[in-house]
């Protein structure tokens, strides 16, 4: 099935690029409902899974408007107001979502059921006959989600979409927005002005949506894309951004040797150790250093902003800013 995105010269000129905190939820929380995460994920998936177990999040509102395949309720991702929005303001736009955006979104995903017809859960029926009372349970469980999950991995993740941005913005301002639009994914073609989707179950068509395109980067959308329309919004395309294959690789390298001559072995060792996000127990273990002695670095690290907290249920995980990254990257990396 091929669909087809008619653009005028108004709708290239709206035509713009937002990072989307909102799409890697949905996107993140779908890949960890399939029984067999993409590889170049699984060493995030093996660390978040357990977390997400244990606050019962496995079995929530998530779980409900967020299918393992097929539609996802587009009142779960707004319109970013923004190129780079907050949590906060979209879930903000969540709360605000028309009651009729919300039944429609429940029609859909309960036609798309392999038992279409059979009575909703209490979830959904609250959602349905009081939805601002359950957007407000749904945001909540999206903030228990992000700090479980991407909160503390989001500067790495940030890092990618933003470095996706730029790339394609610049290409637009050196080749145009055609070479672009075709580039963005194998089954995305520009022709005669208008964007062809191939093997869509969902058409995006013009009449669906407003003016423009709104084009989302996604660290976790690999290996589709996703799209959304509802008007008078401009249509959103997520679509995987580039080099997602590096994204959950070991960052550390010689320049370990000439921070820790700054900063000292032992914040420099710690630094090290988060390549992916721990707790004060943990560092403590496989640093060979006191509990008291890893919170004071880990404190003065914070301040410095080289790392930032996150709370996992009773435990608190620890991870690297991108400003840390840099630091531990290789030196032609720096240029």
């Amino acid at each position: 099935m091929e669909s087809g995105l008619s653009f005028s010269a108004a709708d290239l000129a709206q035509t713009r690029f937002a990072v989307s905190p909102m799409w890697e939820v949905v996107t993140s929380f779908r890949l960890l409902r399939a029984p067999n995460e993409p590889t170049l994920h699984r060493r995030w998936a093996a660390q978040v899974r357990p977390r997400l177990a244990q606050a019962g999040l496995d079995r929530g509102w998530l779980a409900e408007l967020v299918p393992g395949h097929g539609f996802l309720a587009d009142f779960l991702n707004p319109t970013p107001a923004t190129p780079f929005p907050a949590l906060a303001a979209e879930l903000d736009a969540i709360r605000a979502a028309a009651p009729a955006q919300v039944r429609k979104d429940l029609d859909i995903l309960r036609s798309k059921e392999p038992a279409a017809g059979h009575r909703p859960s209490p979830r959904l029926r609250l959602l349905r006959e009081a939805p601002e009372e359950a957007l407000e349970k749904v945001v909540a469980e999206i903030e228990t989600y992000w700090e479980l999950a991407l909160a503390p991995y989001w500067a790495r993740i940030r890092q990618l979409l933003e470095a996706d941005v730029f790339h394609r913005a610049r290409q637009v301002a050196e080749h145009g927005s055609a070479r672009v639009l075709s580039e963005l994914h194998e089954t995305v073609r520009w022709d005669d002005g208008t964007l062809h989707l191939v093997r869509r179950h969902c058409a995006l068509t013009r009449d669906k949506a407003g003016s423009g395109l709104l084009l989302v980067p996604s660290a976790f959308a690999w290996p589709r894309v996703l799209t959304r329309a509802v008007a008078p919004d401009p249509p959103q395309l997520a679509y995987p951004a580039r080099g997602i294959g590096n994204l959950w690789a070991p960052r550390t390298s010689a320049a370990t040797d000439a921070v820790a001559a700054v900063i000292g072995r032992s914040r420099t060792l710690l630094l090290t150790e988060l390549d992916t996000p721990a707790s004060t127990t943990r560092l403590a273990a496989h640093c060979g250093l006191s509990a008291a002695a890893v919170s004071q670095h880990l404190t003065a690290l914070r301040n410095a902003g080289l790392v930032t907290a996150h709370r996992s249920g009773r435990s608190v995980l620890y991870a690297r800013t991108a400003v840390a990254d840099a630091l531990l990257a290789p030196s032609e990396e720096l240029v």
